[in-house]
């Protein structure tokens, strides 16, 4: 087994992040984030746990990151009719939100349940559409489990029906098993994939429960079972665009101390850290077993006599060892980069109350691939420009890091992206300390075209942090406006006290004077801070504001 070993999830998760932003530092190296694909994808998830209340605020908590919500409206009548528990209030603040709301309906695993739904799929299908016509709903997803390869016809016509049935604009999606073996009896032969994506508008494939109620402890869903999953179903010709992958939320806990039979039981993801605080704990994270992949978290921890009681979903905690496998970030990102991989339609969750904490942050970022996380800045609009223009990418997939200072190296090349220079001079200069660098290439069109200095003749100082006053004269050599400002400025006007912080008589005094006068390099509060180092949102800032300037812009490519 290959373990790394953290004290929780939370911390695993922290030092994941600072690990990355460590190297590439070290490396002073901007990687590209995720290639983007033309559509956004698709993200739902199951709300089953609470109330109307609980469900509103958990949709609230996604940030936007949740398209489609399945709560459990639909059930089944003993006799296979459907039982309507629609709550209006819930689809009208859906409504407002933007988010639509697709209930699910499921026999709970109920077989007999699920063989009378089938056998009156007829009847069911017209109450379905119009209990979907009448609350204004935006489709079902058929969820039922537990029958068997004798009932595949059945279920297969029963979303033919509701496909014939419901508007087109209305959604018919189906639940179904993962089944990475192609097992064609039991449960996993109730479903006929390529029939019933033919009919639905996407199969959201439950891939978890690889480890289950009774079974011995293991992961929910490692990346091996998951990726197999996704492969068998593109063996059987479901299309990639119609593959919705299904993200456990849940967790699994087993006292090991007792049979594996009398373990097992579901909890969400985001009580495990409580779990493993009050009990002092361990998080461990496994990257392979046997050569298996798996890329999945689990807790240890131990309940003594006389510890406090815990009681999770009706049940308390009694003493003895307990393992947890469950998901966090760096598990949930994994099986995400599983959806970019073979260009899936998108993701789905069970259950929308037991996601991770802080998901949410990172989540449609990982998901659309858009990749940066730390965005919520105030040069958000500033940075997207730079991006979208690609002078600026990020320190690492997902993020941007704005804060960070900006590198003599990074601002060479970003200027010698924004005005499109590809060629070299002669000489080149005899920098000794960026021969194999990331940006010797662009340090030195830099160099040759006259936009940067070395701090001697054979140093540039590439990882070295560039100061406010050092880019105010560097911004001088690269603007020809500001070069003539600065030879037509009456002396009179560059010696007028700008700055409280800055003396007439400093070094950089008139090229930072020009360029605050044309609103390109700014203060704070009546002070200029020369020595303070320039982060990387502010130079976003300051290369966007020199676009809008109209004297200025020409120079860019």
């Amino acid at each position: 087994m290959t373990k790394r070993k953290f004290r929780d999830s939370a911390i695993y998760v922290g030092k994941l992040i600072l690990v990355t932003l460590l190297l590439f530092s070290l490396l002073g190296y901007e990687a590209s984030s995720f290639a983007t694909e033309t559509d956004p994808k698709f993200n739902m998830s199951y709300v089953y746990f609470g109330n109307t209340a609980s469900y509103i605020q958990q949709v609230k908590n996604t940030n936007g990151a949740v398209n489609t919500v399945a709560p459990s409206y639909f059930d089944l009548r003993p006799d296979g009719s459907l039982h309507n528990k629609i709550d209006p209030a819930f689809v009208t603040e859906m409504n407002k939100m933007g988010v639509r709301v697709v209930p699910f309906l499921s026999n709970h695993w109920d077989r007999e349940l699920g063989r009378k739904a089938l056998a009156n799929r007829h009847n069911l299908a017209k109450q379905i559409t119009q209990v979907v016509l009448d609350y204004n709903l935006d489709g079902v997803n058929i969820d039922i489990e537990n029958v068997t390869h004798l009932d595949k016809d059945n279920f297969t016509d029963l979303v033919r029906l509701l496909r014939q049935y419901l508007p087109a604009d209305k959604e018919v999606s189906v639940a179904v098993a993962a089944n990475p073996n192609n097992w064609q009896t039991g449960w996993h032969g109730s479903y006929d994939y390529r029939a019933l994506a033919k009919y639905s508008d996407y199969l959201m494939v439950m891939t978890y429960d690889e480890s289950y109620q009774r079974s011995l402890p293991g992961p929910v869903a490692s990346i091996s079972f998951v990726e197999r999953s996704i492969q068998q179903l593109l063996n059987q010709q479901v299309p990639p665009d119609k593959i919705v992958l299904g993200i456990p939320f849940f967790a699994r806990y087993w006292n090991t101390d007792l049979h594996h039979t009398q373990g097992g039981f579901g909890i969400g993801s985001n009580t495990v850290d409580i779990l493993v605080e009050r009990y002092n704990g361990e998080v461990f994270f496994v990257e392979s077993i046997d050569g298996k992949e798996i890329q999945s978290p689990y807790a240890t921890f131990t309940i003594r006599p006389g510890d406090p009681v815990t009681r999770l979903n009706f049940r308390d905690l009694g003493p003895g060892n307990y393992v947890v496998w469950f998901e966090n970030l760096a598990s949930i990102e994994k099986k995400i980069e599983l959806v970019h991989k073979y260009n899936l339609k998108g993701t789905g969750s069970w259950s929308l109350n037991q996601a991770p904490v802080h998901i949410w942050d990172y989540y449609n970022a990982w998901l659309q691939g858009t990749g940066y996380v730390d965005l919520n800045h105030w040069a958000k609009d500033d940075i997207l420009e730079m991006i979208d223009r690609q002078w600026m990418i990020g320190t690492s997939k997902n993020h941007f890091s704005p804060n960070a200072n900006l590198t003599r190296a990074q601002v060479a090349t970003i200027l010698v992206r924004a005005l499109g220079i590809d060629y070299l001079l002669l000489p080149k200069s005899n920098f000794k300390d960026i021969d194999g660098y990331w940006a010797e290439q662009e340090i030195e069109l830099a160099y040759q075209h006259g936009l940067v200095k070395g701090r001697s003749d054979s140093e540039f100082a590439p990882r070295a942090f560039i100061t406010r006053e050092e880019l105010a004269e560097l911004l001088t050599r690269v603007i020809p406006a500001v070069q003539e400002d600065k030879s037509s400025i009456a002396l009179s006007e560059v010696l007028s006290p700008i700055f409280a912080d800055l003396d007439t008589g400093h070094w950089a005094y008139p090229s930072i004077s020009i360029l605050a006068q044309r609103n390109i390099l700014l203060g704070h509060e009546g002070s200029f801070r020369p020595k303070h180092y320039t982060s990387r949102a502010e130079f976003a800032s300051v290369m966007n504001r020199m676009l809008k300037d109209e004297t200025i812009n020409y120079i860019f490519k």
